[in-house]
């Protein structure tokens, strides 16, 4: 399933890039509730959509990238189904985070990008592997898995806050983290409503 998203970015970045790009970029990122005149409208699939698609070459390598090296060994530990599972409702939650911190006063801009499953596949492999050693790009230290989900959550917080307007969705990239947390918290049977099995991990 790592590889079949991989390939879904893939495949929306070349079609974005060819004839009719534009086209789909207007039926297919996340646009904002209550458009503004001359924008196209939100629509219900754009909340999935949206994550396979991408601004530019750094963006879908970045994203790949990190889907990759995270993903691959957490699909590997809960098998393909959840972990599919688990990428794409991160993907909506951060798409839903984004259109409420749009309705909040938040940048009108579409979304566009897997970033908010990417940190909901970062919050599960510090959950999962929480005393692994991993080598992140920025910074390049080595750390505990645990410590970098806690660094990179600190730093969008603190960009979403003070870098507003950016061009970067860092509220999207929280909502896909936290929608991650609720997510494995469920299958582990800590929420008032619980799963048909647990996650015993």
């Amino acid at each position: 399933m790592t590889f079949a998203l991989l390939a879904l970015c893939a495949i929306g970045f070349v079609l974005q890039n060819g004839a009719g790009g534009e086209v789909l970029f207007v039926h297919f990122a996340l646009w904002p509730t209550g458009a503004q005149p001359g924008m196209p409208p939100f629509e219900p699939w754009q909340l999935l959509t949206y994550g396979f698609l991408h601004g530019d070459t750094a963006h879908i390598v970045f994203n790949c990238l990190a889907l990759w090296m995270f993903g691959s060994e957490l699909e590997r530990f809960w098998r393909s189904q959840a972990f599919l599972l688990f990428v794409l409702v991160c993907i909506v939650g951060a798409g839903i985070t984004q259109l409420v911190v749009g309705m909040l006063g938040g940048d009108p801009r579409p979304t566009i990008g897997i970033s908010g499953g990417v940190y909901g596949v970062l919050l599960g492999y510090g959950l999962m592997f929480p005393n692994r050693i991993i080598m992140p790009l920025f910074p390049p230290i080595p750390m505990k898995a645990r410590f970098a989900v806690m660094l990179f959550a600190s730093i969008e917080i603190v960009l979403g806050v003070f870098a507003s307007g950016g061009g970067v969705a860092h509220f999207a990239h929280l909502g896909g983290l936290a929608t991650g947390y609720v997510l494995i918290q469920y299958w582990r049977g800590r929420l008032p409503v619980k799963p048909k099995r647990l996650l015993r991990y």
